[in-house]
């Protein structure tokens, strides 16, 4: 009897020990979920809130192939604080980053120090320096719209309408990012066709306040002015202001850039000329899908072009 109890025992033990086992392999067996990141630039910008939901919609659709944690910054400008985000997010251990950097130079070094951690980089939105990365023999995959295309295709809703000569200004975004300088030029493009004078160019930082002192100080300077383009649509908001205060609201063309909410109703009532709509609930969602493609090596890196839609009245 004492033996066969024993032999009881040590068959129980075998079990327990093969039910432990299997349950441990499996887990070590279970496919691995990759961690992606988005790290934004303003979170006060419409534009920018947009991308989130649209980020965070299709990570709770796609929930069984990945995780996503999303970030941004409060101030377009605050270079510092979206390079420690990106810090952060790598010590997190992510497989992949998808970034909006708020500076195309700044943000240079955060990435390379991500890639030497084997994290997929996709940049989004506002394209890296190409002759930096080049310097220092990185290559980061750029996912979004042809800034210089869509800033041209709204400008032309304006020009067509003024006569050569006519001034008109534009309100630039932060110097030091690169889909600010390509959508000056898109503006400069559709401006040189039909023969404008451009009284001002200046920078307004992303910023509605500093667009607004800008704008109201061209209207003073220039009375005769025509149109304003506006490098976003944040500042597009702060010259409607300016030209409601000074009553020519109505008199003068505006043109903005992101097709935000606020500015889509002013394109319906025709107090803004046009806007561009270059989808940000997708575009995060394209460098993601394309980020997740090269982790599960279904893909190479590579540039791709997103779409962008004129909108006007």
């Amino acid at each position: 009897m004492e033996k066969l109890l024993t032999t009881n025992v040590i068959v129980c033990i075998s079990l327990l020990l093969s039910f432990s086992g299997c349950k441990g392999n499996s887990d070590a067996t279970a496919p691995h979920k990759p961690r992606v990141a988005l790290v934004m630039k303003s979170l006060a910008n419409d534009f920018f809130r947009e991308m989130e939901e649209g980020a965070r919609k299709h990570q709770s659709e796609h929930s069984v192939q990945y995780e996503l944690t999303t970030n941004g910054i409060k101030d377009e400008q605050d270079v510092g604080k979206q390079i420690d985000l990106v810090s952060q997010m790598v010590a997190m251990g992510i497989d992949a980053l998808v970034l909006a950097p708020a500076d195309s130079k700044a943000l240079v070094s955060a990435v390379r120090r991500a890639q030497n951690a084997g994290v997929v980089v996709i940049n989004i939105d506002n394209r890296l320096d190409p002759g930096v990365l080049t310097s220092k023999g990185m290559r980061v995959p750029y996912v979004g719209p042809s800034n210089r295309k869509g800033a041209a295709m709204a400008a032309g809703v304006v020009t067509e309408h003024l006569h050569a000569g006519e001034e008109v200004a534009i309100i630039e975004g932060l110097p030091t990012a690169a889909n600010g300088r390509e959508r000056i030029a898109g503006f400069e493009q559709a401006i040189t066709a039909a023969s404008l004078k451009v009284v001002s160019s200046q920078a307004g930082n992303w910023d509605m306040s500093k667009a607004n002192q800008l704008a109201a100080a061209v209207l003073n300077e220039h009375p005769n002015i025509k149109a304003f383009f506006c490098a976003n649509d944040t500042m597009a908001l702060g010259a409607v202001s300016a030209l409601r205060s000074a009553g020519k609201l109505g008199q003068v063309k505006v043109v903005g850039f992101d097709n935000i909410a606020a500015v889509a109703q002013l394109v319906k009532s025709g107090e803004v000329a046009a806007t561009v709509d270059q989808h940000g609930g997708q575009l995060a969602v394209f460098g993601i899908e394309y980020a997740l493609a090269i982790v599960n090596k279904q893909a190479i890196r590579d540039d791709k072009e997103t779409p962008v839609t004129l909108v006007e009245r």
